[in-house]
């Protein structure tokens, strides 16, 4: 029973880590994909709309369009880690037959997800900065006050520093000062998980919101290993490849098999 607890609090103690490791990288990672989508999706729509009077607008748009969905693809390949459920990207229509360059080049402007990715990729930005600053800050907090007595002894040495204990009137002496400075960093460290968890959740909300197709959109098993979208006939070629039909009565194998 005490090596069942043991491995079991390991196993815990290593989920929670890779969890806290999880989220700060999507927060982290946010940001600099936000910057750059932001005022480059932002330009597009601004160019596309200014020049739609010369048509070029709409290729314009229709190339945001496209870039935005560049940008959303990203973001969706993140966000599964974070929700613990798979992100489909809703089905779009294919180009018409026998469809010229211009009707090709403009099929994005017709496929409503394209247009919730642009819009993505320009309201994340906001949460995308908040996001940021709390991973920093609460990361920032615990190491900077648990690691406090390897350098406290540098900053009150530096003139008539007292440090922030003395400022704030809790006491004089370096053992008060260095017990302030860890209190505060057990306390940002007691609390990062549930930060960074409510943050990252926040931001992937957003995006599984915007981003996510719904059940119908994602490939059924049996659809994977036909090309047609259907599990095919027993007496086709190749039927079995990769599918496993439900259980079918002998009587009605032997109908199709004539």
């Amino acid at each position: 029973m005490i090596g069942a607890g043991r491995i079991s609090s390991v196993i815990g103690m290593t989920n929670l880590l890779h969890r806290i490791g999880t989220d700060t990288r999507y927060l982290i990672l946010g940001l600099p994909l936000a910057l750059a989508s932001f005022p480059l999706l932002v330009a597009g729509v601004a160019a596309g709309t200014g020049l739609m009077v010369v048509f070029v607008g709409f290729l314009v748009l229709s190339a945001t369009l496209v870039m935005a969905r560049g940008f959303a693809s990203v973001e969706r390949s993140m966000l599964p880690e974070i929700t613990g459920r798979p992100v489909t990207r809703p089905r779009s229509g294919p180009v018409p037959a026998g469809a010229g360059w211009v009707r090709t080049f403009l099929h994005p402007l017709t496929h409503g997800q394209n247009w919730l990715d642009l819009m993505h990729g320009v309201v994340k930005l906001p949460l995308a900065i908040a996001g940021f600053v709390v991973a920093v800050t609460w990361w920032s907090g615990a190491i900077a006050g648990l690691a406090y007595p390897a350098y406290g002894w540098i900053l009150r040495g530096i003139g008539d520093n007292g440090g922030l204990v003395e400022l704030i009137g809790l006491g004089e002496g370096p053992l008060v000062d260095i017990g302030f400075h860890v209190a505060i960093g057990a306390l940002f460290a007691a609390t990062l998980p549930f930060v960074l968890r409510a943050a990252a959740l926040l931001n992937a909300g957003l995006g599984q919101a915007m981003l996510a197709g719904s059940e119908d959109d994602a490939p059924h098993p049996g659809h994977l290993a036909y090309p047609g979208g259907h599990p095919g006939h027993p007496t086709d070629p190749g039927y079995g490849y990769g599918y496993r039909p439900a259980q079918t009565p002998p009587a009605q194998m032997a109908g199709h098999a004539w």
